[in-house]
């Protein structure tokens, strides 16, 4: 009879215990000993309430933080991709100066032979028509007896411009 009495509580409790499960499970209105215990019920769930919802939005930052970093890295690469073109570009174009410059001297050597030879007269006549940095370059290039006699056929004014233009250190 002990064991049937025992069996019995523990069916009882047993039953109890799933009731108040369900209850619980289930949005029923809850039975509170005191007011106090129905605000703090009632200040619990609108804090779960809160909790849940600053997780929705936590997560949907998260999810937008993501995508902007995506974003940057893109545009990071971009950039780093556009200043590879501009640096192979720079150095493209610097190789290019590089060349020309080799060129326009070889070119002003060349002119510079050809003035040497033409009668000075006539040579000085044709360096007074010219930008004063050229004539300037072609009479550098001349040997100094040669463009003496040039200079020598030229105005005293001309003479001084072509000088100064000379000895003025220029910048490449």
């Amino acid at each position: 009879m002990k064991l049937k009495r025992k069996y019995f509580f523990s069916l009882l409790l047993l039953g109890l215990l799933a009731q108040n499960v369900q209850a619980a499970d289930t949005d029923s209105p809850k039975n509170y000993g005191s007011v106090e215990e129905r605000r703090i019920d009632n200040t619990i769930l609108q804090e779960r309430a809160i909790i849940r919802n600053e997780r929705e939005e936590i997560s949907l930052r998260k999810k937008e933080l993501k995508t902007l970093e995506e974003g940057v890295d893109k545009k990071l690469t971009e950039i780093d991709n556009k200043l590879e073109e501009l640096r192979k570009l720079q150095d493209k174009i610097e190789s290019l100066l590089v060349a020309k410059s080799v060129k326009e001297k070889k070119r002003i050597q060349e002119l510079a032979d050809i003035y040497q030879r033409m009668i000075p007269g006539k040579a000085a006549q044709a360096i007074i028509g010219l930008d004063q940095q050229l004539a300037t370059d072609l009479l550098a290039n001349m040997k100094v007896k040669s463009a003496a006699k040039i200079l020598d056929q030229i105005s005293k004014q001309k003479t001084t411009e072509l000088s100064t233009t000379f000895t003025t250190l220029q910048l490449e």
